[in-house]
This record gives C-alpha cells, structure tokens and sequence, in this order.
C-alpha cells in the first residue's frame, strides 16, 4: 500500500505534476507512447492536438481511470498516482471537469455545490443542518466568482448549458481542487459564455493550477498561455500558440497548411 515515494530532481520545488515515460496500450494500440509532461504550481496549460492524440488518455491516467503500462506520474512530488485509485486521487485535490457537464439538475445550484463540498456523507444529516456561516459564504463567494450568484436557488436543470459548466467548476473549486482538469469547457456555449469562461479560467490561475484541452483554437488564443500539442500520445511541441502554430510538424499534423 505504498502511497508516497520520492519524486527524482526535488530541485523543482514548484512542480505539481510530472508524468515520465507514460505509455497506455489498448489492444497494441498505444494511445500514450512515452509520454513525459510537467505543470507547475499556479500554471495555465492548454492542451491541443488531433483525434485520438492522447489527450482523453492522459487526463485518464492522472485521475487513476486507467493505469499505464510503463512509466511515473507524481503529484505534489511525493503521491505516485499509478498507485492510487481515483477516490484517493481525487481526495489529494485533483479535479475533472468533462465535456458534458454531470450537475444535479433535480436540486438548487446552492444544493449541487453543498453536495460537492468536503464533507463527511458517513451519517444521515439534513442537507443544509451540518453548513457553518463560514462554509455558506464559501459557497456564496465561489457562486459569485462563477457568475451564477444570483442564481443559488434555482433549480441547476434551468441553467443554461453554459452556466451548467460554470456550476461543475465550481463545484470543483469547493471540493478544494487544486488541479483542475478541464475537458473541452466551452463546448456548445454562446460567444458570450465563451468569453467569460476564458475570463474565469484566467482568474483561476495563480490560485489553482489548471489544464484546459480544447479544439477551439480562437478560446485557446484569447486564454493567452503556453500550449502542448500532442500527437500519436506523445508531446510534439510546447511553448506559445503563436509558436506551436509555426512548428512544421504541428502545421503537418495538425493545423493544415
């Protein structure tokens, strides 16, 4: 049951994340082939790349859903996450957000967000009779952040598709997340859901550390950060959009010419 080993090169004291030589085979198909990745604490990433690149199975492989065949994968330097199982990694403050949002449409947003937080669900409590002054302003104050303060007593099911993905990050952010896992968040939004998606997304970041993987190559421009691009499951390039775009590998493979 060992869950703590040491993390090689600890003069990275700000890394959060760090993947080396992951590869994930299905049915001799590698869908991570030696795939080596690095977030520090605080960082904005965005991760791009054709169908099938690996990004799915990467995000898999750090929330415990699948195990790879070879390779480490540390979390807050000490926590080998190849031996964790997802319960476990998602108690260390690891958070996923999927495409379609998974929120509670029969109950409030202010219910969807009591039920995320940390809580002990072991006894049957009333749903609000265990919530601190303290622990109600927290959910007040992160609906506020997500733009769904005025809306904490309407039912989630009325919320747009937008605002359902604002929820689910929130519920997130309650649940003391510190590495936020973002799958495709503006998938189906308005243009202005889009821009205050983005706008939320950079406000997170400094405060938790956030992966974001998108198509949208207009949402990734406007999130103004460093981009991995991912190709057969391994990294193909890394560093601004600007300079991804102009790699002849990522144009070949990717962007079209």
């Amino acid at each position: 049951m060992t869950e703590l080993a040491t993390l090689p090169m600890r003069e990275h004291a700000d890394r959060l994340l760090y993947l080396d030589g992951i590869t994930v085979s299905f049915d001799g198909f590698k869908a991570l082939n030696n795939l080596s990745f690095m977030m520090r604490r605080g960082e904005l990433r965005a991760i791009i790349g054709p169908n099938g690149a690996g990004k799915t199975t990467m995000m898999d492989v750090i929330t415990g859903k699948t195990r790879p065949d070879e390779g480490t994968a540390f979390y807050d330097e000490t926590y080998d996450l190849t031996r964790l199982d997802e319960s476990r990694i998602a108690n260390l403050g690891i958070g996923r957000k999927f495409q379609k949002p998974t929120v509670f449409e029969n109950l409030t947003v202010f219910e969807n967000m009591d039920l995320a937080r940390k809580a002990d669900r072991r006894t049957a409590r009333s749903l609000f009779a265990h919530l601190t002054g303290r622990e109600r302003d927290q959910i007040a104050e992160t609906l506020d952040m997500i733009g769904l303060g005025e809306r904490w007593h309407d039912l989630a099911g009325a919320l747009s598709h937008g605002q359902k993905q604002w929820l689910e990050i929130g519920m997130l952010l309650v649940q003391d997340a510190q590495l936020l896992l973002l799958d495709e968040p503006v998938a189906g939004m308005t243009d202005h859901e889009t821009e205050a998606t983005g706008a939320l997304i950079r406000r997170l970041a400094g405060e938790r550390t956030v992966v974001v993987v998108e198509h949208d190559m207009e949402f990734v421009r406007a999130l103004d950060t460093n981009v991995t691009v991912l190709h057969e499951g391994s990294v193909l390039a890394e560093g601004t959009l600007a300079q991804v775009q102009a790699h002849p590998r990522v144009i070949d493979v990717y962007l079209g010419r």
